[in-house]
């Protein structure tokens, strides 16, 4: 069966992976076009060609779209960081290689990235969404310092620096956005090396 949007495109009734990618291309030109927060979900679905209800057998809510194309990210993190247990180069050349590789996007995915950047300072929703997954990541850089420099991660060190890596990405978004002509890797990596700090003498690092 071939369901017509009101744009004009055509979209097949396939399987669930196809019909989630179509929910997803559709609101990430919706997004843009009118804004996050006037775009319901009944618009969404109707610009697909594909019920309300299936939208939500995806999507527990529309913000949820919104990170589809990233699910991918903290394995990639995972992945990386994992990598960065053995050798001699310095926790802060393995750690922003690693938030790097895991945040990278395709050239064509340049515009919608910058517009998600922009909805998390702006749509309470999405800043849900955002502080679950900063915490993931926080946790997951604290547990690769304690490994690293072998101190355990409840002390100050390894806290600390889970703490600067959230916060620098943040602050780089922040900063793409207002200077979006940069190239938001080279603003992240930049960002990450002056908010990450150098390793202190054993007796200051494992304090509690």
């Amino acid at each position: 069966m071939i369901y017509l949007s009101p744009y004009g495109r055509e979209c097949r009734k396939r399987g669930d992976s196809s019909r989630k990618r179509t929910f997803v291309r559709w609101a990430q030109r919706l997004f843009p076009e009118k804004r996050f927060e006037r775009v319901g979900v009944d618009e969404i679905a109707s610009a697909a060609g594909i019920s309300r209800r299936t939208f939500f057998r995806y999507f527990p809510s529309k913000a949820d779209v919104l990170w589809v194309e990233s699910s991918a990210e903290p394995e990639r993190l995972h992945q990386a960081l994992q990598t960065g247990t053995v050798g001699d180069e310095d926790y802060k050349v393995l750690l922003i290689r690693a938030v790097l590789a895991a945040l990278r996007f395709p050239p064509e995915r340049r515009e919608w990235a910058l517009h998600r950047a922009q909805l998390v300072f702006d749509v309470p929703a999405v800043q849900a969404h955002t502080a679950v997954r900063q915490e993931a990541w926080r946790a997951a850089i604290t547990e690769f310092v304690a490994r690293r420099t072998g101190y355990p991660d409840d002390t100050l060190f390894p806290v600390a620096v889970g703490h600067a890596s959230t916060a620098a990405v943040q602050a780089a978004l922040r900063y793409w956005i207002a200077h979006p002509g940069e190239e938001p890797a080279d603003v992240l990596g930049r960002m990450l090396e002056l908010a990450l700090p150098t390793v202190p003498p054993s007796e200051d690092t494992g304090t509690r």
